[in-house]
């Protein structure tokens, strides 16, 4: 068993595919986000995709993400990959935006460069190259760091959107 002081900053980084470079996330949190990502792609209709509850991503088929008028039956066909939040990039958010929130000024500056996406804001891209130095520095602060490629990923969206592979 791990334990870790409470106020010890756990993360979960990884190789975010969709925009190759790392991506952080808050480890706390990051398993039940992605279970929340994954249960509402899993959907198979509209109503029992706007029956999951969640606590930690919005849910893309609640009403008040789609436009009025546009209110599709309960039993109509989900399609994650057909939803205008998703087919805009809006979500589930950009994984690599995490570590705006996430990593210390002085690390973000030194490692990563602001890179403004054509439709969903900004993002800090971290390159691969840097990983083992960035990860050290974190360490040397503190930090509980930890690589999940597959988890980060869930988290971009990556386990169902048209351009995984």
């Amino acid at each position: 068993m791990t334990t870790h002081h409470p106020t010890t900053r756990r993360l979960v980084y990884g190789h975010a595919q969709m925009h190759d470079c790392l991506a952080f996330a808050d480890a706390d949190t990051a398993a039940e986000e992605a279970a929340e990502i994954k249960a509402i792609a899993a959907a198979r209709t509209w109503g029992e995709a706007r029956r999951i509850r969640t606590t930690h991503v919005s849910n893309p088929a609640d009403p008040e993400y789609y436009d009025p008028g546009e209110d599709p039956a309960d039993d109509e066909p989900f399609d994650i990959n057909e939803v205008g939040s998703v087919v805009e990039g809006d979500w589930p958010p950009l994984v690599a935006e995490g570590a705006f929130t996430l990593l210390p000024k002085d690390l973000r500056t030194r490692f990563g460069k602001q890179q403004a996406t054509v439709l969903n804001g900004d993002l800090l891209e971290i390159p691969l190259s840097d990983e083992a130095e960035l990860v050290a520095e974190l360490r040397r602060r503190g930090y509980e760091v930890h690589r999940d490629d597959e988890l980060i990923n869930v988290l971009d969206g990556r386990s169902f959107s048209p351009l995984a592979g």
